[in-house]
C-alpha cells in the first residue's frame, strides 16, 4: 500500500498510528506539499483534490483521514477488532466523535493558526472561543468515559489524538480541562507509534 503524506500533518499521523495498530506496513511516500509536488500531474491522476493524506491499495485510491483509518480496520482488522467495533451502536459513536475531531475541534484550530503562519493575519480571538469550546465538550466527553468514545482505545481516540498533541505543540494550554489532561497524558507517549507522532508534532512546530 502506497501511503502519500507529510509527517506534520495530523490527518496523516493518525493514519500512522491506526496502521500501526492494526501490524500494517504502509509504503510511505513523503509528499512535500510546500514544494508543490502534490500538483504534479502524477499526483493529481491518484488524488484530484491534491491532499494528504492519500492511500492507494491495489485499485482503490482513497484521501480524508477517517475514511481511511475505517477502511483499514474493515479490511485488514480482526472480524470485530476493538479499535472499529461490529456493534452499530458503538460505532455510531466512534463516528460521532471523529466528525466531531474533523468539524469540530481541528478545523477552528487550523483556520486559528494557519491564518497567523501562513497569511500573517493576527490572532482571531473569535476562532480561540471556538477551540476552547470544543475542548471544553471533549473535556465533557471524557468526564463519562476513560476514552474518547467510550470505556476502550478506539479509532476517536487516534484521530483527536493527532489534533490534541498538535495543539500541545502550538502552545495551547489544556490545564483547566481536567479530563483531557489526564486522556492525554495517558495515551501521549503510549499509543501506537506515539514516537512517531510526537516526531510529526516537532516538524510542525518548527513552522511556528
Amino acid at each position: 500500500m502506497d501511503f502519500y503524506y507529510m509527517p506534520l500533518s495530523a490527518p496523516c499521523r493518525a493514519v500512522i498510528m491506526t496502521a500501526e495498530a492494526l501490524g500494517i506496513k504502509l509504503n510511505k511516500r513523503f509528499l512535500d506539499l510546500y514544494a508543490a509536488e502534490h500538483l504534479k500531474p502524477e499526483f493529481l491522476k491518484i488524488n484530484p483534490q491534491h491532499c494528504v493524506p492519500t492511500l492507494v491499495d491495489g485499485d482503490l485510491k482513497l484521501w480524508e483521514s477517517r475514511a481511511i483509518m475505517v477502511y483499514l480496520v474493515e479490511k485488514y482488522g480482526k472480524e470485530d477488532h476493538p479499535l472499529y467495533p461490529k456493534c452499530p451502536k458503538k460505532r455510531a459513536v466512534i463516528n460521532q466523535r471523529l466528525y466531531f475531531d474533523m468539524g469540530t475541534l481541528f478545523k477552528p484550530f487550523a483556520d486559528w493558526f494557519y491564518g497567523q503562519v501562513y497569511y500573517k493575519k493576527p490572532a482571531d480571538p473569535e476562532l480561540y472561543k471556538k477551540i476552547e469550546m470544543a475542548l471544553d465538550f471533549l473535556n465533557t466527553f471524557l468526564s463519562e468515559t476513560k476514552y474518547v468514545a467510550g470505556d476502550n482505545m478506539t479509532l476517536a481516540d487516534l484521530a483527536v489524538l493527532a489534533s490534541v498533541s498538535t495543539m500541545d505543540v502550538a502552545n495551547l494550554d489544556f490545564s483547566k480541562y481536567e479530563h483531557v489532561t489526564r486522556w492525554y497524558k495517558g495515551l501521549k507517549d503510549t499509543a501506537p507509534a506515539a514516537a512517531e507522532n510526537w516526531a510529526g508534532c516537532l516538524d510542525y512546530k518548527k513552522i511556528m
